[in-house]
């Protein structure tokens, strides 16, 4: 089938042929609305692409004289490995040392939600959180690390099921100061009660 072909069919279209490659019968009783479903599932899953940052940070810049470590951590994400379209999940724990500026708290969790909702790799998606936090609130510095598990690691190829991987951007003071970096680390290992 030509390119041009391809550009012209829906998606329901597109996984509907899917089907019939693999071997179904995309007209039996359990497979007749899937082209619908997951037409619906990767368009939620990749909705990443039509978010608009200042939308989704919607002036939750606030002016403060606080210049230590905020810290939200814990953060699930969802995301599809831009590969083999299968996914890899985790979390992510971030920090950043304002300058003159905060951001909503809220907005953190929204802003790994806009570059996981979309085709991605762990280590693209780690640089683009922090870049982008660093660019919007002006820190002196940023550090995001991500862990996560990938099924193209657990479903196929190696098959390991219980490895995962860490990856970690370092901005401004994250990356030049290691007493910086170190309490970070420790922030993030550090488990209370109360959460």
């Amino acid at each position: 089938m030509r390119l041009e072909n391809l550009y012209n069919m829906h998606m329901k279209d597109l996984i509907t042929r899917l089907l019939v490659e693999l071997g179904e019968d995309p007209e039996r009783e359990g497979l007749v609305r899937t082209p619908i479903r997951v037409e619906k599932a990767l368009r939620f899953l990749t909705s990443g692409y039509g978010a608009n940052i200042d939308a989704v940070l919607n002036d939750a810049l606030f002016t403060v004289d606080y210049n230590e470590m905020v810290i939200v951590k814990d953060i699930d994400f969802y995301s599809l490995c831009e590969h083999h379209l299968l996914p890899f999940f985790g979390k992510c724990h971030i920090a950043y040392i304002p300058s003159t500026r905060v951001i909503g708290l809220s907005k953190i969790p929204r802003l790994v939600d806009v570059f996981s909702r979309r085709l991605q790799i762990q280590e693209r998606l780690t640089q683009d959180v922090a870049q982008t936090l660093q660019q919007v609130v002006q820190p002196l510095g940023v550090g995001v690390i991500c862990e996560a598990r990938h099924f193209c690691m657990m479903m196929r190829g190696v098959e390991k099921q219980h490895s995962g991987a860490m990856t970690s951007a370092m901005l401004g003071a994250f990356r030049d100061r290691k007493e910086t970096r170190d309490e970070f680390l420790a922030l993030v290992n550090h488990r209370s009660n109360g959460f």
